[in-house]
């Protein structure tokens, strides 16, 4: 109630704005959105991929192949996103990425919370977000993968927890701009298993990312932690696209 007091009183100073708009935010759902902006945003549901979560528009056949996995060969069972990477939703993931806005954890808590079947497939889960390099994290101060699996585990509950069983070895440049097979190259053993690292194959493990764009960066997490034992592996991320 503290908390809530005092985030009005800045309101009042500090008027929040939409990280998406600019204008300034007053009611609507969320505290970084604005209620138009808010229409914007495409919550995944039902029909949609299995491996990575995509949704499927218009009749769909059974074991439908999606366009996105088709090349995957996933070392993952099962993937589940949030909300396509596109208007609101873009710039709440680029906020959060690229702009040290932290404070859209909580808009990201509540939608995780309103996706259809998210907090059931989380449900029970150690989450392992994906690493970013020293280097990398020297210079951004934070893993955005890290806190999206917090965020997770604030709307799902206490039987989900976060483990940071991964490092990454090699500080590989940003694969944004590079197809599959070049990412797949470049993303070779980057990945190796926390000197800390305790796998207990009777757990489920789900891989934490921020965005599902071709499942690369997962794929090379998913095969670092099959080979130290993992029987039960998923993915889940925020955004597609």
């Amino acid at each position: 109630m503290l908390t809530h007091l005092w985030r009005d009183k800045l309101d009042v100073v500090f008027p929040r704005t939409c990280v998406h708009c600019a204008h300034v935010v007053e009611g609507g759902r969320f505290r970084h959105l604005c209620a138009v902006c808010e229409k914007q945003l495409f919550v995944v549901k039902a029909p949609h991929c299995s491996t990575c979560g995509h949704p499927y528009f218009g009749e769909t056949e059974i074991n439908r192949l999606c366009l996105h996995c088709e090349e995957l060969d996933p070392d993952f069972g099962e993937g589940k996103t949030a909300v396509l990477l596109k208007g609101a939703g873009r710039s709440l993931v680029h906020a959060l990425k690229y702009h040290h806005a932290l404070h859209v954890a909580d808009d990201i808590v509540g939608i995780m919370s309103s996706v259809p079947g998210y907090l059931e497939y989380l449900a029970g889960a150690v989450l392992v977000p994906v690493p970013l390099h020293p280097r990398k994290m020297r210079e951004r101060q934070y893993n955005q993968s890290l806190i999206l699996a917090e965020c997770a585990v604030r709307a799902a509950g206490p039987s989900v927890r976060v483990e940071e069983l991964l490092r990454r070895k090699i500080d590989t440049e940003s694969q944004t701009h590079y197809d599959r097979k070049t990412r797949q190259k470049n993303l070779k053993n980057a990945f190796a298993l926390a000197d800390d690292a305790a796998i207990n194959p009777a757990h489920r493990y789900i891989l934490v990312d921020d965005v599902f764009t071709t499942g690369s960066t997962l794929n090379a997490c998913a095969a670092v932690l099959r080979r130290a034992g993992v029987l039960t592996l998923d993915a889940v991320t925020f955004g597609h696209g």
